[in-house]
Parts: structure tokens; sequence; C-alpha cells
């Protein structure tokens, strides 16, 4: 018998051992789905508004507390931006096939709802100046670009409900 054939039988025989649990394969899905569509979101954001690139956001990018607060957040930034900007229609339609999509996925696959978290920091402070429309959706438009990048770094967030 070949030694390579040996050792690669003795390899698979020992990773078939290991304690790790599978990955369900509506999990990888979900993910692959949320990482296409946040990943054609981001490219839009980019292509379709001018961000100063010397922009920094302060505080940071919020964070990432599983389906529930990105949802959440995702929704929340998505409600402050103006449809009077060019181009913001088609992305705060996007936005929202994503945040359909990962409440429908949460719905069928966590067994207790869980509330959608409040908003807090940076979000409560936008909302509370909506008579700044034009700089309100920009800082929303910038975050969510930003949100959407840490998401896209942290995909096994979305496993939590």
């Amino acid at each position: 018998m070949d030694y390579t054939l040996v050792f690669l039988l003795s390899l698979l025989q020992v990773l078939s051992l290991s304690t790790a649990a599978p990955v369900p394969a509506e999990v990888v899905k979900m993910k692959s789905k949320v990482k296409w569509m946040a990943e054609q979101l981001v490219v839009k954001l980019n292509r379709d508004f001018q961000f100063p690139p010397d922009l920094t956001l302060s505080p940071p990018a919020d964070e990432l507390d599983g389906s529930s607060s990105v949802v959440a957040v995702l929704e929340g930034y998505n409600s402050l931006i103006s449809d009077i900007l060019n181009g913001a229609t088609q992305i705060k339609y996007e936005i929202s096939s994503l945040t359909g999509y990962l409440d429908q996925w949460r719905q069928g696959h966590c067994s207790e709802p869980r509330p959608k978290p409040p908003a807090s920091g940076r979000l409560q402070e936008l909302q509370s100046a909506k008579e700044f429309v034009q700089t309100v959706s920009m800082e929303a438009l910038l975050r969510v670009k930003e949100f959407l990048k840490l998401l896209l770094k942290n995909l096994d967030h979305l496993e939590t409900c």
C-alpha cells in the first residue's frame, strides 16, 4: 500500500474523530448569502457616495452582538437615510433586503425570540438630530458601510441569535 494513501487515510480518521460540531449546511448558506449581500452593498456605497477620505467615526462602529443586533443596527441607520440623496433609495432597498433576510432566517432558526436591542450610542444621537437631513443621512450611510465591513470580518456572530 502506498504510504501517502495510508497517511491520508489516517489523517481523515483523526479529523473525523475531532470534537468540533459540524456547521449545518443552512448556516453556511446563510453566511454566504449575507456575505454576498454585504459585499455588494459596500461596493455600491463606495461607488455611489463620496465620503471624505480622512473622516473617522467617533465613536467607532457599532458592536456585533448576534443576528438580532445586526438587524436592529442596520434598520436603525436605514431609517435615517433620506431618499433625497441620489442613489439612496436603492441602497435603502438593499439594506432592507439584507435585514429582512436575516430577520426571517433568525425567526426560523432561533428557538427563543430575542428582543431587538434598543438604539444606543451614536445611532440614538442621530435619531434625535433628524432635522439635519443630509448630514445625518451621510453619516448613517458611512456607519452602514463601516458596520458591514465589521460584519464581513465577523460572520460567525450571525450564528448567535
